[in-house]
């Protein structure tokens, strides 16, 4: 026995463009913020109550979750992941936005690909390696590699 499973279109749906925003598709956008002339490339989603500033880059199959706010002028690079849920009750939150922290990304922050963000404050003028895990806020201008991400210089 069979059954079909309930199926789901990616789209962009309610979200706030600023001008000149360009979006290379399929992505799944919604419920978000993206301001003026900032880029995303494809296979990326973006969630409700995120905000991306001026003159992003958002390159392709990356995921950025809810809760998180991205400044002005950064680069976000491919394949990179954002993370909202910390297991705090030893699993997933299923849903509980009680369990769910924030992430702040201040401007002119570029992350490299395949870097992973958990819920943190990286001020700005910062660059993230490429893979670097980001555990813990970044409060010092300079360049940040390794898992867990530490300061190179």
């Amino acid at each position: 026995m069979s059954t079909s499973p309930k199926l789901f279109a990616s789209a962009i749906k309610d979200v706030n463009f600023g001008k000149n925003v360009k979006i290379i598709e399929p992505v799944n956008i919604y419920g978000c913020s993206i301001g003026d002339e900032t880029f995303i490339g494809p296979f990326v989603e973006i969630q409700k109550d995120v905000f991306i500033g001026e003159r992003c880059k958002v390159q392709s199959h990356t995921f950025i979750c809810e809760l998180v706010t991205v400044g002005n002028d950064c680069f976000i690079g491919h394949g990179v992941m954002f993370v909202n849920d910390l297991f705090s009750n030893g699993g997933p939150a299923r849903g509980n936005k009680a369990l769910w922290k924030s992430t702040s990304i201040g401007n002119h922050v570029s992350i490299g690909s395949n870097a992973t963000i958990l819920p943190v404050t990286i001020c700005d003028q910062v660059v993230i390696g490429a893979g670097a895990v980001v555990t813990k806020n970044i409060t010092e201008p300079g360049t940040y590699v390794g898992n867990p991400a530490k300061k190179l210089k």
